[in-house]
């Protein structure tokens, strides 16, 4: 079954930090989520059934997009619930050319649902995460195109 997705804003900030602690290693506290929320252009979606088990955030800003941040709580993962969060989300972009991301380069689950959802590779950032030990990652850049409607021919 499909699980449901939500729009959410600002008041959801509490429940966004929630998940994300739930998800990561090095959460974002509400206020952080709070403030990305109040910008233009930003927007978060949350999925589950019963209860939320994942979200994402995006920020539109005039044509162009990108993904900021995908989280799925561990118990839910590999049940397709990033790929609806990422489908829905950008159902909800509109007038978009170019859809963009960063993934570490080490997450090859992360990478797969981004490549199988029509995201290319585009670029690498050096070092552009480092985790709670203090290693450093490459995060890859990843570009999605969508495919604009068809027009009737006149």
């Amino acid at each position: 079954m499909k699980p449901v997705t939500e729009v959410v804003g600002i008041a959801a900030a509490e429940l966004l930090a929630e998940l994300h602690a739930r998800s990561v290693p090095k959460p974002w506290d509400a206020r952080a989520f709070a403030d990305l929320l109040a910008m233009p252009g930003a927007f978060a979606l949350i999925a589950g059934s019963h209860e939320p088990v994942g979200f994402i955030l995006m920020r539109q800003v005039a044509d162009e997009a990108e993904v900021i941040m995908v989280a799925v709580a561990p118990l839910a993962r590999r049940q397709g619930i990033a790929r609806v969060l990422l489908d829905d989300a950008i159902r909800q972009l509109q007038g978009i050319a170019q859809v963009f991301l960063e993934v570490a380069t080490d997450n090859s689950a992360a990478i797969a649902l981004y490549e199988g959802a029509g995201f290319g590779k585009v670029g690498v950032r050096r070092d552009y995460y480092t985790d709670a030990a203090g290693q450093k990652t490459d995060a890859l850049v990843m570009r999605l195109t969508p495919a604009l409607p068809c027009r009737e021919p006149d």
